[in-house]
């Protein structure tokens, strides 16, 4: 049921190397894309990065950040928590009818389903963002056209056998649900 898919869910900041194939994506990503889109325009992509192209990343993110020494081999470092990354990002269209605010919303959605898709099918998954997501050489690294922005990136890998219990402290939902 959708309910408790969702009442499940939670991040995992440490994946095993496990990842899902190319193909084991497609499906997940047909369903994530039935997220609502004000005027079909599918205004989102997905990139997968996996292998060298996260060395890439951590060495963009490094030298964008102008960490040195211990600090940029931390940074560079991060983008290989897991075997595969997927970007998500926002890809603008022009219309009139529909704001670039609701592209972006599209989008995120597109990106938060198929986070909670890829959980419901096994896999430990974590959105990420950050400063350096927005900078240009990540930007060019992504091979993003001009109306495109990084948005994230969802960190996918096995659920490690001594990972705890995700803990996420209950709301009560009449304090964010009001009727006019």
């Amino acid at each position: 049921m959708v309910l408790d898919a969702v009442g499940r869910r939670r991040s995992y900041s440490k994946v095993t190397s496990a990842a899902p194939t190319h193909e084991d994506l497609l499906p997940l990503v047909a369903a994530a894309a039935r997220v609502a889109d004000h005027g079909a325009l599918r205004p989102w992509r997905l990139i997968e990065l996996r292998g060298d192209t996260r060395r890439r990343l951590g060495d963009v993110m490094a030298a964008t950040s102008g960490a040195t020494g211990a600090d940029a081999l931390r940074l560079a470092e991060k983008p290989l928590r897991a075997e595969l990354l997927i970007a998500v990002v926002a890809s603008r269209r022009v219309n009139a009818k529909v704001a670039d605010w609701e592209q972006d919303a599209a989008a995120a959605g597109v990106g938060h389903a198929l986070s909670l898709l890829l959980a419901d099918a096994g896999w430990g998954v974590m959105w990420r963002t950050g400063p350096l997501a927005r900078t240009r050489p990540v930007h060019d690294l992504h091979r993003l056209t001009e109306s495109e922005d990084l948005l994230g990136w969802l960190f996918v890998g096995g659920i490690p056998e001594d990972a705890k219990p995700g803990v996420r402290q209950a709301i009560d939902p009449s304090e964010f649900l009001s009727v006019l």
